[in-house]
């Protein structure tokens, strides 16, 4: 999922590095030099729209990154990088950072040191898809803690704008925990957006939308008892009877987890268990009306096939990260698997097969993991963007295009660094 969840070159353009130029003994810091940046762009205007991800609300997804490159080695992190979308999908000149000096809710007149990225949804249910963020306020340690969460709303010029706190009521509390992990998802099916919280000791805190301009749910009742204790996105309705369903943690990772139905009252029947593992992630991979799980674990993958059910199957696929995703347009998901190699499984009407796997080469050396899956070029087919990493300063994004012979690996369609972002 990356659950999730999450570079040296545009084109040709090179990421270089200056010299350390530190006296003897002193840190050695790697400062990031751009070469050949696109030109920042203006955000286009948008109308509103129902795409995922549409923060302008023109028609067109936008993706999110957290924890870009720094200028040198141990620099404060510069906050969240937001790329719009356009016709032919992601426009790397059509940039935005988002920092906490600029973009942050004060609490006590402190701004947060931390500003990431954490689920995205139209909460207001006006066209524009919001961002949920995680921030860090003071806290004494007595009592419960403040909600680190805070929402920067969409608009026609994008996220805009001061972001508000998130609202919990004191009655959707539960426990002297954080309350964060959100999750984004129509649960009860009324249409509006919904957020489930960690509570504390296996309950979630769960807030029903639309929600107002300031941070406040349309309702919120008593906690939830769960089983387990860690909410995980992205929602999906596993099932196929109109209410989003919750994917639910023992432990942050790894571990058990569950399926949570969604209904009426929202989040609050436990379906399917499902084995241990690193991570989990839906799709329809064959065999079945409803969605499948795939569980990643290092020696291989567990499947479950017609969620609620508990048919079972697996793939001997290294690899404990997963995503999914249709990238040939034919109703079936593939299954991507993250682990010393990018593997992309085809789903199949018996599901899902080892045979005719492709390997995903990224254009740069270093750690490569999936950032998201989704459709940005509009053509109802879901496009890859993974990213590599080479230490604080170098990173590559790159974004591999799904076509009706699947995803061509060969060469990505876009690539830049998140380092463009540090002269935004």
């Amino acid at each position: 999922m990356a659950a999730a969840l999450a570079v040296c070159a545009l084109g040709s353009s090179l990421l270089a590095a200056c010299g350390p130029g530190t006296e003897a003994g002193a840190p050695q810091h790697t400062p990031t030099r751009i070469a050949k940046a696109p030109a920042q762009l203006p955000v286009p205007h948008g109308k509103g729209s129902k795409v995922a991800d549409d923060f302008n609300g023109d028609g067109h997804r936008d993706l999110v990154v957290n924890d870009l490159v720094k200028q040198q080695s141990h620099a404060d992190d510069a906050g969240i990088g937001i790329v719009y979308g356009g016709a032919r999908g992601l426009t790397p000149g059509a940039r935005q950072l988002l920092s906490p000096k600029k973009q942050a809710s004060p609490t006590k007149g402190q701004l947060p040191a931390v500003f990431d990225a954490e689920a995205s949804c139209d909460l207001d249910k006006d066209g524009f898809t919001d961002l949920i963020v995680s921030t860090d306020p003071p806290y004494d340690g007595q009592g419960q803690p403040p909600v680190p969460l805070q929402i920067l709303f969409g608009s026609p010029k994008g996220l805009t704008g001061r972001a508000v706190e998130l609202a919990v009521p004191a009655r959707a509390r539960f426990g002297n925990d954080w309350p964060d992990q959100p999750v984004c998802g129509d649960f009860d099916g009324d249409g509006a957006e919904d957020l489930v919280v960690h509570a504390s000791a296996g309950h979630l805190s769960y807030l029903r939308g639309p929600f107002s301009r300031k941070g406040a749910p349309h309702k919120a009742g008593g906690p939830i008892p769960s089983p387990g204790e860690v909410p995980t996105g992205p929602a999906a309705d596993v099932n196929r009877d109109g209410y989003d369903d919750l994917l639910v943690r023992t432990a942050a990772a790894p571990g058990a987890s569950a399926v949570v139905l969604g209904g009426p009252a929202g989040p609050t029947r436990t379906g399917a268990a499902l084995p241990a593992g690193i991570d989990v992630a839906f799709g329809s991979f064959g065999k079945g009306k409803a969605l499948d799980a795939a569980v990643g674990a290092m020696d291989g993958t567990s499947l479950r096939y017609d969620l609620p059910g508990a048919a079972r199957g697996s793939v001997p696929t290294p690899g404990s990260m997963l995503d999914s995703g249709d990238f040939d347009g034919d109703g079936l998901s593939e299954l991507i698997s993250s682990g010393s190699e990018l593997r992309v499984l085809r789903g199949r009407t018996a599901g899902l097969s080892a045979a005719g796997m492709v390997t995903v080469k990224p254009p740069a050396q270093g750690t490569t993991r999936v950032l998201t899956v989704g459709d940005f070029s509009g053509d109802g087919r879901a496009d890859l963007v993974v990213r590599t990493y080479r230490g604080e300063t170098k990173d590559t994004v790159a974004v591999y295009t799904g076509t009706k012979r699947g995803l061509l690996a060969a060469e990505p369609t876009v690539t830049f660094s998140t380092s463009e972002f540090l002269t935004s």
